[in-house]
This record gives structure tokens, C-alpha cells and sequence, in this order.
């Protein structure tokens, strides 16, 4: 499992406002049936991938907190903007 807690609490969020939207587009009143079929469709997948990344997430925090998985700190190192990494052109 290469996911943090951090990025997949981040995608469950992503998911959560997509089947918001997704129900709003099924409960409009001019959508035709065939618009709100397919958006039930999607809907249905987009809860199961929900669930999948709440049972992931779960499984996670289960681990970390019986010690059998240590959170990893990834540290950022950014290159760009920073001075000191660009290159000196000779003029």
C-alpha cells in the first residue's frame, strides 16, 4: 500500500463532492431520463469507490495504531524557484 492517510482522506473528499454533484444531476427537474439513468449509473460506481477507499483507509489506521505499520514523513524538496539550483549561463 503506497497511499498516506493524508491521500486518501484526500481522495475520499474528492469522491464525497463528485457524488454530491453527481445526486443533484440526477435530481434535476429538467434532465431528461436517459441523462439521470447514466448519472445513477455513475453514482453507484462512485459509491463503491468511496467504500473501497474507506476500507482502505480503515485497514491503515488499523495497522498504525496495533504498531504493525509506521507512518512514513515524506519531505519535499523543490527545486524550482530556488536560486541556488538554477544554472549560471556564461553572457
Amino acid at each position: 500500500m503506497a497511499e498516506t492517510i493524508g491521500s486518501l482522506i484526500d481522495k475520499i473528499t474528492i469522491v464525497d463532492l463528485k457524488i454530491y454533484h453527481m445526486q443533484e444531476q440526477i435530481d434535476r427537474r429538467d434532465a431528461s431520463p436517459q441523462h439521470q439513468e447514466a448519472c445513477q449509473n455513475k453514482l453507484k460506481i462512485l459509491k463503491i469507490q468511496k467504500d473501497d477507499l474507506s476500507e482502505e483507509l480503515s485497514g491503515l489506521a488499523k495497522e498504525v495504531l496495533q504498531g504493525n505499520r509506521e507512518l512514513k514523513v515524506y519531505r519535499q524538496f523543490k527545486m524550482y524557484n530556488d536560486p541556488i539550483y538554477q544554472i549560471k549561463r556564461d553572457i
